[in-house]
């Protein structure tokens, strides 16, 4: 080999190894640094010290307090039959939409179709707003046939003749809204709701919070830190007897 040529080569070798030294130095001292930059951003924190704040503490008393009133509200919510859909006789009737602040009343007609529909709908709802009554009222008039029989001699009987007479309810379904006993607002039939048969609750939904029945129900949310914080969700938005 040419002793220049060869020269060159170890010059080129010598140089190679230095760099690479070079880099793993450099490689060494950034990781160096940034360990250290994350001891200086995160220092270690005390456990038993945090546990003894007494913010903390005091923080946690609250919302442990704050539970139990909405565990209390509820037990008490659910004595006065919040929670579920269900049908109530005349002779109750008063107690029950003088006994809630917020009452939804559905007066039905067990044979028509949209009173079937409201129903399927309304008793979701009443597991989810559990801020609000929601209870149906047979209005659907009966005929019997006397014991002695004369010629089209059929008597009308209304299971609840006296508040369907007092509401002037003349058209089915028919949604009463009760505010601390007294009839405020009422829906009748589905031209607030669309017009159409195949409505989905949240239509329902909309239109009661409008009507100001139902609370805005919140949403929990969990944020960039983990943490969870309330939401409020924002909305945009007949047979014949």
């Amino acid at each position: 080999m040419d002793p220049s040529k060869f020269g060159s080569t170890l010059s080129d070798l010598a140089f190679g190894s230095a760099m690479g030294a070079a880099a793993r130095d450099y490689k060494k001292e950034m990781l160096a640094a940034e360990k250290q930059s994350t001891k200086e951003a995160a220092p270690e924190v005390d456990l038993d010290e945090l546990m003894d704040d007494p913010e903390l503490e005091r923080l946690h008393a609250d919302r442990i307090a704050s539970l139990k009133r909405e565990a209390e509200k509820r037990q008490v919510l659910q004595r006065q039959g919040h929670g579920e859909y269900r049908e109530v006789a005349e002779e109750d009737f008063l107690g029950e939409v003088t006994g809630s602040n917020k009452v939804v009343c559905h007066f039905y007609h067990r044979e028509f179709f949209r009173c079937k529909i409201i129903n399927k709908h309304l008793k979701a709802l009443a597991l989810k707003h559990f801020e609000t009554k929601f209870i149906m009222v047979d209005a659907e008039v009966r005929f019997f046939v006397p014991v002695v029989q004369f010629l089209d001699s059929f008597i009308p009987v209304q299971k609840c003749p006296f508040f369907v007479s007092k509401l002037k309810i003349k058209t089915l379904p028919c949604v009463i809204l009760f505010r601390n006993g007294i009839a405020s607002e009422r829906i009748v039939g589905f031209e607030e709701l669309g017009g159409v048969d195949d409505f989905p609750t949240a239509t329902l939904e909309k239109l009661l919070i409008k009507k100001g029945i139902l609370i805005v129900p919140e949403k929990k949310v969990e944020d960039d830190y983990g943490q969870t914080r309330i939401r409020t969700t924002t909305y945009e938005d007949s047979d014949s007897e």
